[in-house]
């Protein structure tokens, strides 16, 4: 068993998030904020139904995190996600102060921790979260295919 082996089982949490976003005709991304004591906040996109433009599955797991806390202060924390955040969640992880930042596909199009963009690793942000990329990554990406290759057909 590797060190990044830990993160295989929550990410498969987070997919399970994403499945449940796709039953709801959410784009199929799942988040999962872990800390010493498990899974303390887990979500899926939820923008369609709730009408709002921030309610991507990380901004959401974040939130039940704080909530779970009773801190906006996440350090300690890791968000395991399986699609690379965008530019929000990257910079409301960093305002979490999460001490890693977990993803499992790379998104070429919007990515903020890496791939288009490089929001966490900014120099002059003073929270910085260690980035750990490609877990599980032919299953998050599978199901981004499947769900866009549906809505394709249609």
């Amino acid at each position: 068993m590797t060190s990044l082996d830990r993160f295989e089982e929550p990410m498969r949490q987070a997919l399970a998030q994403a499945r449940l976003a796709a039953g709801r005709g959410e784009i199929p991304i799942g988040a999962v904020v872990v800390s010493g004591e498990g899974v303390i906040g887990a979500a899926g996109n939820d923008r369609e139904a709730s009408h709002d433009p921030t309610g991507h599955a990380e901004i959401l797991a974040l939130r039940q995190a704080a909530l779970a806390r009773r801190s906006w202060r996440l350090t300690g924390c890791t968000l395991i996600v399986t699609l690379e955040p965008c530019t929000m969640c990257a910079g409301a992880a960093v305002q979490s102060r999460v001490d890693r930042i977990v993803y499992g596909a790379q998104d070429l199009k919007g990515g903020a921790v890496g791939s288009l963009w490089d929001v966490v690793r900014d120099r002059r942000l003073n929270h910085r979260p260690e980035v750990i990329a490609g877990i599980l990554e032919e299953e998050c990406s599978v199901i981004l295919k499947e769900f866009f290759a549906l809505r394709r057909i249609r």
